[in-house]
Order: C-alpha cells, then sequence, then structure tokens
C-alpha cells in the first residue's frame, strides 16, 4: 500500500483538542479530525469549537453517536438528535457521522443504519458509517442492513486479533462500505513495553530510509487491515508530524499475508485444541 492512498485523522478520544495540535496538524497536511458525542465528558463537540476557532473550517470532522449520560442507546430518535445536536454545536453538519459501538446492541444496527442515513438524506451530517471496536457479534445483523454505509471503522494495527480483523473485513463486504476507516493503531499506549521487543521494520519495504518504530507501527495499522485513514491521538504537536510523515513509508504486501495466514493459522490451532478439549472432557 503506497502513501497516496492514506491519510491520517487526529483522534480526540484520549486528548482533548488544542490550538497549537490543531495548527501543526494543518502545517503537515492533517485536515481531519474525529471526535465523538460523549468525548471529554459530553464535551467534545464544543470543545474542539473553542479550541479550533477560526480554524475549524479547514477540517474535514467525524464524530459518533451511542453514548449518552445515561448509557448506551441506540434508538433512532435519539441518534437522530444527537446527530443534529452535533451540528449545533459544531456550526454546520458534521461531515461523517457513526454508529457508534453498535455490537452492545446488534440487533438494534439496522434500524440504527437507517436512522443515519435518513439524516444524511435530510442534511444533517454528509456522509454516515458505523464504527466497531468488535465487529464479530455484527456480522449476522448485518445482513439485515438495507442502507450501504460510506465508511465502516475499526482497530487497525499489530495489535488486533486475527479473528477480529477478518470479522472487519467481512463486515466491510457484508455492509458494502464504501471505505474503510482505522482507530487504536498502538492498542491506547504508544509507549508500551510491548512495542519495544517488536521489529516491525520486517513490515517495510526493503531500501527505504530509516523511520521511527512509531512512524513503522503506523505504515503497518494501514494495511492491517487495510484502510485509507487512521485516526491517531497526540498531545504533542512534532508528534503528530511524525506520525504524519509514516503514511509516505511502504509496506511490503508479501510479509503483512504471511502475517494475516500466520494469525489464522494460530486461531485454527488454538480451536481445534479447544475441540479437542471438550471432546476428552
Amino acid at each position: 500500500m503506497r502513501g497516496a492512498d492514506r491519510r491520517i485523522a487526529l483522534g480526540l478520544y484520549r486528548a482533548g483538542p488544542t490550538r497549537p495540535v490543531l495548527e501543526r496538524a494543518l502545517e503537515v497536511g492533517v485536515t481531519a479530525v474525529d471526535t465523538a458525542y460523549n468525548y471529554g465528558r459530553y464535551q467534545g463537540h464544543r470543545a474542539l469549537v473553542e479550541a479550533a476557532g477560526d480554524l475549524l473550517g479547514r477540517f474535514e470532522v467525524s464524530t459518533k453517536v451511542g453514548y449518552f449520560p445515561g448509557g448506551h442507546n441506540l434508538a433512532p430518535a435519539r441518534l437522530r438528535a444527537a446527530v443534529a445536536e452535533a451540528g449545533d454545536v459544531l456550526g454546520r453538519a458534521p461531515d461523517t457521522v457513526f454508529v457508534h459501538n453498535p455490537e452492545h446492541d446488534p440487533d438494534a444496527l439496522p434500524a440504527a443504519c437507517e436512522a443515519l442515513a435518513a439524516c444524511q438524506a435530510d442534511g444533517l451530517c454528509r456522509a454516515w458509517g458505523v464504527a466497531t471496536w468488535n465487529p464479530l457479534p455484527l456480522l449476522h445483523a448485518a445482513v439485515l442492513v438495507t442502507v450501504r454505509p460510506d465508511v465502516l471503522m475499526v482497530r487497525a494495527g499489530l495489535a488486533v486479533p486475527g479473528p477480529v480483523l477478518d470479522a472487519a473485513e467481512q463486515l466491510a463486504i457484508k455492509m458494502a462500505a464504501g471505505e474503510v476507516w482505522g482507530m487504536a493503531p498502538f492498542a491506547g499506549n504508544p509507549s508500551d513495553p510491548v512495542w519495544s521487543g517488536l521489529d516491525t521494520g520486517v513490515f517495510l519495504e526493503p531500501g527505504q530510509e530509516p523511520v521511527a518504530s512509531a512512524q513503522a507501527r503506523l505504515a503497518v495499522a494501514f494495511a492491517i487491515p487495510a484502510v485509507s485513514r487512521i485516526a491517531v491521538g497526540t498531545t504533542h504537536p512534532d508528534h503528530l508530524a511524525e506520525l504524519a510523515a509514516a503514511t509516505s513509508v511502504e509496506v511490503s504486501t508479501d510479509t503483512v499475508h504471511a502475517y494475516r495466514q500466520l494469525l489464522r493459522d494460530q486461531a485454527g490451532g488454538r480451536g481445534k485444541e479447544a475441540a479437542h478439549a471438550s471432546h476428552n472432557g
């Protein structure tokens, strides 16, 4: 996968927006931010407006609806109200709105998708999609969805279990998603000691200039699974610039295929062991 296919978005889940980071984002070509109705204790949209100020119009904004002060709720009327509220706070319709973690209520997925498709038709958002941390529970419900999402957002990177990667790809096919975006490429902690023992460089095409380990991990995440955009969070402007450069790092398709097959082989082996233990029990 080549850099022309890839973009990053400034993710605001763990790190709230700040003016210096937003300014640096624009300087290095990052023109998308990803937030959610429930981020920042349900003040994420307002915090983005306050931090960005006059810069907000230069960003593409994606957000998610599904979590509310009373808990997770995919009732169509509640989703529509949240989308409308997001637009009111942002001062414009969000570019993309996602159904947030529908795996908590898979049976509600078809109606939730129809609700967001209606929001799009009524001008409350420009595009809509589904954001899921674990797509496995959604596979059975996906066949009942009659509207086509513009985007599917899933976990990406070397920390994602093989079955979850396979399910994400299956879900994208079942729902005929227009694009697939990624999130959480560092599993929430880029400084976790587990990364220090991993040679991510083996996934990169040879002959390139050396890159930082975080850049290599992010570049690989664009290929596991194949996604066109990844939301990454940071509070450091220079770190964001480093991550933005990862979009030009080329990844070995052959190595990625071998890695994915290894994950499937390991999952198959564990399944056989479990079945054997159950039979002998």
